[in-house]
């Protein structure tokens, strides 16, 4: 069974788009969303929407989604301190998404267990640990297993950092970080995620990087109009550093 697993699609449908076409060309048969569906992207309402149609995905809740949906002030002085573009994009979205989509948000799991073709997988948006933990490329093999402790899953899917990368751990482990769909931290621009060639208890892993028309997201990006937003757009054109 193919299984196409994406991450952190933040609001940015053309990418989405061109994503599920992708998937749909490698036949793929199931969806796994290991969240961050919405914030510092240009259509978060229409992201949402599309995403909570698929009655057929399995879909996690990721930190801005939580952000969103459990928004308080402190929530916004705390990202403030740091990312003071993000966290014009986080209030700007508080105001713009209906209460419905956030009730959605809301509403997914944390995390998910599954079992496909006889291998155990574990859905996280962060780690196992916490929502907003990295796994990025050049860790040790003693950190990524200490992020691992407890976990009896054969692979665990993670996104949260925007750059793909992944680990087989001495317990033969394998952990895997999808990348980003909508916004992607990496020198290529493109969007990336998952396909997962799952058969009889083995699996083969491929990350997939599709090409969508960023300039049209871009000019969405920017008629957000917020202090910030046309330097979000720039990041979908051009991306530099994973946060402002």
């Amino acid at each position: 069974m193919k299984v196409a697993v994406l991450s952190d699609i933040h609001g940015n449908f053309q990418a989405l788009e061109s994503v599920l076409k992708d998937i749909e060309q490698n036949n793929c048969s199931k969806v796994l969303c290991l969240g961050d569906l919405a914030m510092a992207g240009p259509q978060p309402r229409v992201v949402i929407d599309y995403v909570r149609s698929q009655k057929d995905w399995v879909v996690i809740q990721g930190n801005t989604d939580k952000m969103i949906a459990e928004f308080t002030k402190e929530i916004l002085e705390n990202t403030k301190k740091n990312f003071p573009v993000m966290a014009n994009a986080l209030l700007d979205d508080i105001l713009y998404i209906e209460d419905d989509r956030k009730e959605y948000l809301k509403n997914l799991p944390p995390q998910k267990e599954l079992e496909i073709e006889g291998v155990k997988i574990l859905m996280v948006h962060g780690s196992p640990r916490r929502n907003n933990e990295d796994i990025l490329p050049n860790m040790s093999l003693k950190q990524v297993e200490e992020i691992l402790d407890g976990v009896d899953a054969d692979l665990v899917f993670c996104g949260h950092t925007h750059v793909p990368c992944g680990y087989q751990t001495n317990k033969k482990q394998t952990v895997v970080n999808v990348g980003s769909v909508g916004r992607p931290m990496t020198k290529e621009p493109k969007a990336c995620y998952v396909i997962a060639d799952i058969q009889d208890g083995g699996f083969s892993l491929e990350h997939r990087f599709v090409d969508y028309d960023r300039e049209t997201a871009a000019e969405i990006m920017r008629m957000r109009g917020f202090d910030g937003a046309e330097k979000l757009a720039q990041m979908i054109l051009e991306p530099t550093e994973r946060h402002i």
